[in-house]
């Protein structure tokens, strides 16, 4: 963390990493996250239940990774530290699990030592990167983690960020190709399947602040697993996979969550 150039924040525009920190009730935020964020409510009420779904989905994920013997993660698109944490869920069930955490937003760089307290045991790592530098990800974590054994690579909220245009299929599938057998791929992804109107009308707004937002279908979501295994129960909307590994997220079930969630191992 030593020795780096002072980065500076652009707070013209908004930025996913903050709207989420918004949506969650942080304070790591500034006025123009929290007013996109107002209009994406606007369009949907349910946008920060939806947030609170997808990090109670990384949760219970890495729990079933780690109890099912994963002492590796590669966590890209972090976003600003809430606890718990990813190494905190990982390292609870083994201690000497080791994460590395990896965003491309400055200001979540500010909050890493917060991501950095992990277990004398374990060891956590944050890499300033932006995935759609895939080699510099995976230069950056294979300082800290050992390609030989088993990575799970979590991409939680991170793809419908990444266009067609740059390649978001190709990226996933170099980086599982950078790592070995019995790794496993997490993501959940948002979509226009089950609300295209105000998944339009959010599009439109967000693209003419500058942000890319990509929602896929069911079919190109299931496309990031080509030539890996599901885990059971498959592509899923975020909080019907394995419920029962976390405490269901307040106001969940009152209506549709527009986004899907699966894990895969590589065989």
């Amino acid at each position: 963390m030593s020795g780096r150039p002072p980065v500076e924040i652009d707070t013209s525009r908004p930025h996913p990493a903050r709207m989420y920190d918004w949506y969650l009730g942080g304070k790591d935020n500034y006025p123009v996250d929290e007013a996109m964020g107002k209009q994406m409510l606007a369009l949907d009420p349910r946008v920060p239940v939806m947030a609170r779904v997808n990090r109670a989905f990384m949760h219970r994920t890495t729990r079933w990774l780690a109890e099912n013997g994963v002492r590796q993660f590669l966590d890209v698109g972090t976003g600003i530290p809430t606890e718990p944490n990813l190494h905190q869920i990982a390292q609870g069930v083994a201690p000497e699990s080791g994460v590395v955490y990896c965003d491309n937003d400055p200001i979540v760089l500010a909050h890493a030592a917060a991501l950095l307290r992990g277990t004398p045991e374990g060891r956590t790592e944050y890499l300033q990167a932006d995935v759609r530098d895939p080699h510099a990800v995976m230069e950056g974590a294979r300082k800290v983690l050992d390609f030989s054994r088993p990575v799970a690579l979590s991409l939680i909220a991170l793809l419908h960020f990444v266009s067609d245009e740059d390649g978001a299929h190709a990226l996933v599938q170099w980086l599982m190709s950078e790592l070995p057998s019995g790794s496993y791929l997490i993501v959940t992804h948002a979509t226009a399947d089950f609300t295209p109107e105000e998944s339009k009308a959010a599009t439109e707004k967000l693209k003419a602040a500058g942000v890319t937002l990509a929602l896929r279908s069911r079919e190109e979501f299931a496309r990031f697993f080509g030539g890996l295994e599901l885990v059971d129960p498959g592509v899923e909307v975020p909080h019907h996979w394995h419920p029962e590994l976390g405490e269901p997220v307040p106001g969940q079930d009152d209506g549709v969550i527009p986004g899907y969630g699966a894990v895969a191992r590589k065989p």
